[in-house]
């Protein structure tokens, strides 16, 4: 298992973020491999994430390769470029 981490900076006011996350909420759910992701919000203003758990490195892979991960800055107005942490899970509680 994998874990994701993408802190991204943005000007949009958290409910035409939210409302653009709802909207693409289908394709990020029809993602081969994707077990589950949150949207989360981090530190000061205008700073948000996601956290993505993935079933394997490959998954990952492809996700990062397609148009829906290039869509990403974009979508969310995004200010400068995001910051990504990927985490190999050594095991898990539950």
């Amino acid at each position: 298992m994998i874990i994701q981490i993408i802190r991204l900076k943005t000007d949009l006011p958290e409910d035409k973020l939210l409302r653009r996350a709802k909207e693409r909420e289908q394709q990020f759910k029809a993602i081969p491999g994707l077990m589950q992701k949150y949207y989360v919000k981090m530190g000061p203003a205008g700073q948000y994430g996601g956290i993505y758990v993935w079933d394997s490195p490959e998954s990952l892979k492809s996700y990062r390769e397609s148009e829906l991960a290039a869509s990403i800055p974009e979508a969310y107005d995004i200010i400068d470029a995001p910051d990504i942490e990927i985490l190999d899970v050594l095991f898990q509680l539950r």
